[in-house]
């Protein structure tokens, strides 16, 4: 291969991995009739295979269809067992094989193909005790073990109990041989820029964790205690995306990803 050639792929790759695509996640589905609006902002989608957190039931059920038909990739996303649930049962690494397997068929019912990458959210920060750890892990192997790749989705702050300990590194120092993604959350300005649609995003790694494939950078609502520094979300607290008026209520959290499809989702 000529060296101007090679020159040119060399660049190419560089710049591939610079690339960001912006994404939401949301607990309620937006709607059939707001994707094309959405699309016009965001690459990509979270999408529940269960109930959200503090939600009892699940809106985005039987719409992966639409959503990709709309335009979108995806981010996976199965909602975790907290401490309180985890320190009360017999067994933290059978309920994670249960809930593995429950992702797993909750997938497949919506369509997603093998080896899609189901991201596991873990709500909690801090140091994962050993229940947490046991869950965790044994949710990894078990979906892992049904055909599908394994993310989970935690935070990238130091706890603020003094500890400084990083969930993301944290649970990436335990699994072993595990092959995970990690999807970090860091709203904190800085480093995340707050309610942000700039054409310029930052990279996952600029997270803080340099691992991190996925960055979420923005929640609704606005956490005081955490983003408090963050002065571009709307007066009520929510981020809402361009094209769209607050009243209807579209609130969003944001990412960036290094893919279109963080998931790897889609059908086509």
């Amino acid at each position: 291969m000529k060296a101007a050639g090679l020159f040119f792929l060399l660049v190419l790759a560089v710049w591939g991995q610079d690339t960001s695509y912006l994404g939401f996640d949301r607990n309620e589905y937006p709607g059939d009739s707001s994707l094309k609006t959405l699309h016009q902002t965001f690459s990509y989608a979270g999408y529940w295979l269960n109930n959200p957190p503090g939600a009892t039931s699940n809106s985005w059920t039987g719409h992966r269809a639409a959503v990709e038909a709309a335009g979108f990739g995806f981010l996976v996303l199965f909602n975790g067992r907290l401490y309180a649930q985890l320190k009360s049962v017999a067994n933290a690494q059978q309920l994670g094989k249960v809930d593995a397997q429950s992702a797993a068929a909750s997938a497949r019912r919506e369509g997603f193909p093998q080896a899609t990458i189901l991201f596991l959210d873990q709500e909690q920060g801090g140091r994962m005790l050993p229940e947490q750890k046991a869950y965790i892990y044994a949710w990894v192997d078990g979906v892992i073990a049904a055909g599908f790749r394994a993310g989970i989705y935690c935070s990238a702050i130091p706890a603020p109990d003094g500890s400084n300990v990083v969930t993301a590194e944290d649970i990436r120092e335990a699994a072993g041989a595990r092959k995970v993604v990690y999807w970090a959350i860091n709203d904190a300005c800085p480093p995340a820029p707050g309610c942000s649609f700039s054409q310029q995003l930052p990279r996952p790694t600029e997270s803080g964790i340099s691992f991190a494939e996925i960055w979420q950078f923005a929640q609704s609502p606005q956490r005081k205690d955490v983003a408090g520094h963050c002065t571009n979300y709307n007066r009520d607290g929510n981020c809402y995306p361009p094209g769209t008026a607050p009243a209807q209520g579209l609130h969003v959290d944001l990412n960036t990803a290094t893919s279109v499809d963080p998931s790897h989702g889609r059908l086509r």
